[in-house]
């Protein structure tokens, strides 16, 4: 299973740390999975003019980073909240995407905020993109805030359990879908209506 895990932001550490927690989690109880992490501080992309990334000639880490999460069979997400939204880069990835871009692909989301009134975001922001992009989404999300971290780690041990929880069902759910679409649908199923 290719498991691609996105850094939406191009400064500060707190996403990258949430998402390496989730990383940690992989590489111990799925190593058969195939895990990219792309972390958008690490990458040039150009900004998106409206054109598919095919359709024009991004190239470099733009295209990369573009076939990279097009290729994923399930992505784990990690966003700060700025100024009550999701951070500029991250939106732009999603703008260089064809529509449809996600539909085989299983979505998990992990969210970071200086305080809890920024916890619909995800809801309200992202949910939406991921929505109309086709992925199939899991339904409950982690929200950190600024409190649960200490230096630089997580201090809140519920916010650990709960990103391992988010790993297993992104992983359980990407997992059901491989398999549903790997089923033959039945030819002649009888119809109760007859």
């Amino acid at each position: 299973m290719k498991i691609v895990l996105l850094s939406g932001a191009i400064v500060g550490a707190k996403t990258r740390i949430t998402l390496n927690h989730a990383y940690n989690m992989l590489a111990e109880h799925y190593p058969k999975a195939e895990v990219t992490v792309v972390d958008l501080a690490e990458y040039d992309v150009q900004f998106s003019d409206g054109r598919n990334y095919w359709d024009y000639d991004y190239g470099g880490d733009t295209r990369y980073v573009a076939q990279t999460v097009l290729s994923a069979q399930a992505l784990i997400i990690g966003a700060p909240v700025y100024q009550a939204s999701i951070p500029a880069p991250l939106k732009n990835v999603f703008d260089l995407l064809p529509v449809h871009a996600l539909r085989d692909a299983v979505a998990g989301i992990i969210m970071t905020a200086g305080s809890a009134r920024h916890y619909l975001v995800a809801e309200q922001q992202l949910k939406p993109i991921l929505s109309y992009l086709r992925a199939q989404i899991v339904p409950n999300y982690v929200f950190v805030e600024e409190r649960d971290f200490n230096e630089n780690d997580i201090a809140n041990p519920e916010i650990l359990l709960r990103i391992h929880r988010l790993v297993e069902d992104t992983v359980a759910l990407a997992d059901l879908y491989k398999r549903m679409r790997e089923t033959p649908p039945i030819a002649d199923a009888p119809n109760p209506q007859r």
